[in-house]
């Protein structure tokens, strides 16, 4: 067994604090086996200084990879319900060679920029070979659509058979948002799903899903009659969609609410009151990308601890990097310290997606990757940050 010995201006094993010109041994198949201060390292070892701070292996909670050859084909900043017109549009290209060519280019670019697993998002198995032989670790989120009530035990039996073809350690059956699916798809899946399976759901992206749940107005009105379907059988709830579903997702399960663009304090209290396992997960690209707008993020982190980051498609996004999530954070939000996201980017994600017992953290005896960020400053995130797969 060879080992490799790397130090840096900081290592930031996550699960516990900096060290200031620490040193970190891996083995050759990507194990920790040490994480030392510069007191207590190996002496007599060759050990590859590098300029930059050391973390672990990005974690990616959210993405869509089968629309991942739709880069640049929808304008930005048209709100969402336009946005969910045009990936209905574009999703199928005439050349399916596009969409296989673009997934394996996405997901090398994702691994080159240190990201170790990913939530991915799919509605069909088109992605399965290439996450199989990919140097990704993904969990996959089978999402199920469907406006009618009649169609709840179809859908989710279609979403199974999709299901069936990824690794079923790490796949799970998600409705995709709560404006998408029937109140007879939440409940049916509530009783039919297992604690182990996590949830993964679109949550307030857009003022316009609010608007529909509290008052049956905006966008969303045009979009259904558009698609053909009755509403009569919908009511207003008077209140936020997080606050109209939630109670409808199985109790037990680890829930990823994705966005949050328009979350309000009062639906943060909500959440909290309901005593469940949520992850809050920010793509923040996507948010400015689709309706040119952030979530309250400060906001977010002083009400939980839980948040995750996520890129979205190229759909939504010009990149798939968290390196790049975490620019548009710090550039916004200046008062969050980088101890702080890292952890979301990372050790969060992992645990969201069921992984952090390998991913995560440089920690003896995981495999979470090691990623170098290069032009950190008193370990501040700024626009010239690069980063640098090592391991």
């Amino acid at each position: 067994m060879m080992m490799r010995y790397f130090s840096a201006e900081y290592i930031i094993p996550v699960s516990s604090y900096p060290i200031k010109n620490g040193v970190i041994a891996i083995d050759d198949d990507g194990s920790i086996c040490g994480v030392y201060d510069v007191l207590s390292a190996p002496k007599d070892v060759e050990i590859e200084v590098l300029d930059g701070v050391l973390i672990p292996g990005f974690i990616n909670t959210h993405c869509h990879l089968e629309l991942s050859h739709m880069k640049g084909l929808i304008a930005k900043e048209t709100g969402l319900v336009n946005f969910i017109g045009e990936v209905l549009n574009n999703r199928t290209p005439t050349n399916p060679d596009d969409v296989n060519q673009a997934m394996f280019a996405a997901d090398t670019l994702m691994f080159n920029n240190g990201i170790q697993a990913v939530g991915d998002h799919v509605n069909s198995a088109v992605s399965a070979t290439i996450k199989s032989e990919s140097k990704i670790k993904y969990h996959t989120f089978v999402e199920i659509i469907g406006f009618k009530d009649e169609d709840a035990v179809a859908k989710i039996d279609n979403a199974k058979e999709i299901e069936f073809y990824f690794d079923s350690q790490h796949s799970s059956i998600t409705p995709h948002a709560p404006y998408s699916c029937s109140k007879a798809i939440f409940k049916y899946l509530k009783k039919s799903t297992t604690d182990n399976n996590i949830i993964s759901i679109h949550n307030q992206e857009s003022e316009e899903e609010n608007k529909f749940f509290r008052y049956k107005t905006g966008d969303f009105i045009d979009f259904y009659d558009r698609m053909g379907l009755n509403l009569d059988f919908f009511k207003a709830q008077a209140r936020n969609s997080i606050q109209s579903y939630l109670s409808y997702l199985p109790l037990n399960n680890k829930c990823i609410l994705v966005h949050n663009t328009f979350t309000s304090l009062k639906d943060l209290d909500f959440i909290n009151r309901m005593g469940r396992d949520v992850v809050m997960c920010l793509c923040p690209k996507a948010n400015l990308y689709i309706e040119g707008t952030l979530p309250k993020i400060n906001i977010l982190s002083e009400h939980l601890d839980n948040i995750a980051i996520g890129t979205d498609s190229f759909a939504s996004n010009d990149t798939l990097s968290i390196l790049d999530e975490l620019k548009v954070i710090h550039a916004q939000f200046k008062d969050l310290d980088f101890i702080t996201t890292i952890k979301w980017a990372t050790l969060n994600g992992a645990k969201a997606l069921g992984l952090d017992a390998e991913l995560g953290s440089l920690e003896v005896g995981k495999k979470p990757g090691l990623v170098l960020l290069k032009g950190m400053t008193m370990l501040k995130i700024n626009e010239n940050v690069e980063v640098e797969r090592i391991v």
